[in-house]
């Protein structure tokens, strides 16, 4: 389904310095070349040694390998010692789906496509990274540019945090952005406090007992229980979560049954967890079992729960989103182009590095209705205005200049 139209000729435009407009067709390249080779989370070995050729072409420093793909540049300011760390990443990872796209720079992987906007997330880091190394009198300290495998699943943020690439020297502060299709070209969305939700799911089996159709006296029916599992599961938000805060249980899948004239003796139900409030991490969970196995106790039936925490919620720090907000603001023409409410139920394991020091994720405005580039992430026909690109380098950018100097 395509995003609603966007008025255009309202949108506010972005003030971009001549140089990081005379990347522009660099940044494209870079970007259609990552986007005819999508490589799922752990596996980015061609995006990897692309990144790496590009660094090394440029004579900037950097490691690889990291949590198996995972890059990190390191680019140290000319200036006199001190100054501050910042780092921003970058992930580079694609989806399991099947372009339906018809451009030059289509997937060539049958089954794979980059989705969500991470191989423009990569040029942006790239375009960043060599603008910084050609101005390292710019700011004054020095910038860490994490490429980070595995976004989408299983997660490449937590193993390479444990691998020390937040630290020799410690990042003071952290940034990231997402190319977004909820958002017009011409906008950037930016909040303190929590943007993204928690992600957690979880796979719950009913153990009932199975028979014949007709005969339902002498069985635990499971499908009878999973559905009203289910429906109960939808009290969790609705009477125990603050109206005022946002959260959500979904159930998506459940499998049961073989025959139509034959109970089930068992059924499955795979599902997802959302919230922004980190108190929740405890209390939707222990009601989510608490619920199940009162449904189950009352039909006799048995039940198996694995409930996995994934992703927490991606909270921003208020002094950074502050310093990007400002940043925007400069680079947008007017205030009305930085937008404020921007919150989604959707997650990113960016949250990892925001638990461990002050940063800001944020979003920069890639959807063109007039271009048919504005189905939403995830779809075969995901695609992006790629002017957005630029805007990237330069938001870096200005954030870098203000923060390290």
């Amino acid at each position: 389904m395509v995003a609603t139209p966007v008025n255009l000729s309202s949108v506010p435009k972005f003030k971009i310095r001549s140089e990081i407009l005379a990347l522009q067709s660099n940044l494209v390249q870079w970007r259609r070349e990552l986007h005819r080779w999508p490589e799922l989370g752990f596996k980015e070995r061609r995006t990897a040694a692309f990144v790496q050729q590009k660094l090394s072409e440029w004579g900037i420093p950097h490691q690889g390998s990291i949590a198996q793909t995972g890059i990190v540049a390191t680019i140290t300011s000319t200036k006199p010692t001190g100054g501050r760390v910042m780092a921003i990443r970058a992930d580079m990872d694609a989806l399991p789906i099947q372009e339906e796209n018809i451009v030059d720079y289509r997937s060539q992987i049958d089954g794979l496509m980059h989705a969500c906007g991470h191989d423009g997330h990569t040029a942006i880091a790239l375009g960043t990274a060599f603008w910084l190394w050609q101005h390292r009198d710019s700011f004054r300290g020095t910038v860490k540019i994490i490429f980070q495998p595995a976004e989408e699943g299983p997660g490449g943020a937590k193993p390479m945090i444990e691998q020390g690439v937040l630290e020799h020297p410690r990042v003071e502060a952290i940034i990231g952005l997402h190319l977004w299709n909820n958002l017009p070209i011409g906008t950037v969305g930016v909040r303190s406090g929590a943007l993204m939700a928690a992600v957690e799911s979880f796979t719950c089996t009913i153990l009932g007992k199975g028979g014949h159709g007709a005969m339902p006296h002498q069985t635990v029916d499971s499908v009878l229980v999973a559905a009203q599992v289910v429906n109960a599961l939808q009290t969790i938000v609705a009477r125990n979560v603050d109206p005022l805060d946002s959260a959500v249980v979904t159930v998506g899948e459940l499998h049961a049954g073989t025959k139509r004239n034959v109970i089930a003796d068992k059924a499955k139900l795979n599902g997802t967890v959302r919230y922004f409030n980190p108190a929740l991490g405890n209390l939707i969970p222990q009601r989510l079992e608490q619920v199940i196995a009162g449904v189950c106790q009352s039909h006799g039936a048995g039940y198996e729960l694995d409930y996995q925490r994934l992703y927490p919620p991606v909270i921003n720090d208020g002094a950074i989103a502050a310093l990007v907000r400002s940043v925007a603001e400069t680079v947008v023409e007017t205030p009305a182009g930085v937008v404020p409410e921007c919150r989604t139920m959707g997650g990113e394991d960016m949250s990892f590095f925001l638990q461990e020091v002050p940063g800001c994720y944020f979003f920069v405005g890639a959807a063109n209705p007039d271009k048919d580039l504005a189905y939403p992430h995830h779809h075969p026909r995901f695609d992006f205005d790629e002017t957005a690109l630029g805007t990237g380098v330069e938001i870096f950018v200005r954030c870098v200049e203000k923060f390290c100097r």
